[in-house]
């Protein structure tokens, strides 16, 4: 019990801590389309999200896949890149773009998932299980996740119905603001 509890703090922080302003601005432009009524949606998308990162999440702890670490600092801010910019894109196509973020959240999840892989390889022991440890992880991401999206959608209700803001201007400035922070993160993460 006390692995799973150091392992669900650990995924917590993974998103919640400072240093986790890339996962934070993907759930934030991957929800930004969302309204706080489609809530059942949104647990769905983050679970997607969820899912993919811990795909390859297991699958680099077993090495059964490794993507050096330079590429995959710069993909996950090139995922946050490629979700806002698709907000911005597809802005008058709200369904088609909510149907589409099921799959950014999965695939883009799995390249997420890489982003951890080599401090846990390290973390979880060769003869250790890592059952209870991915578990713990994953949990603890998703707990995360949700408060995240909470305040969030919190933030948004306040500027949707005491504010009157208008939902499409709503989603262009997050979008566009999430864009520029994720495409300076991306040009000072080049790989090559």
């Amino acid at each position: 019990m006390q692995d799973f509890l150091f392992y669900l703090k650990l995924g917590w922080e993974h998103i919640i801590s400072l240093d986790a302003l890339d996962h934070q601005l993907f759930v934030l432009a991957l929800i930004a389309v969302y309204s706080y009524t489609d809530w059942k949606k949104i647990l769905v998308l983050v679970t997607a999200f969820t899912i993919g990162h811990s795909i390859t999440l297991a699958l680099s702890i077993l090495d059964i896949f490794r993507v050096p670490s330079a590429w995959v600092e710069f993909l996950i801010p090139l995922t946050i890149v490629l979700t806002s910019l698709d907000n911005i894109l597809m802005k008058n196509k709200k369904q088609t773009l909510m149907r589409a973020n099921y799959y950014l959240a999965l695939i883009f999840g799995l390249v997420h998932g890489m982003g951890f892989a080599n401090t846990a390889r390290v973390m979880i022991a060769k003869s250790q299980s890592i059952a209870i440890p991915l578990l713990g992880f994953n949990i603890g991401l998703e707990l995360g996740q949700i408060f995240i999206v909470l305040g969030i959608l919190t933030f948004l209700f306040i500027l949707l119905k005491i504010f009157k803001v208008n939902k499409k201007d709503w989603v262009l400035f997050v979008s566009s603001g999430v864009f520029a922070l994720a495409l300076k993160m991306t040009l000072e993460r080049l790989p090559f």
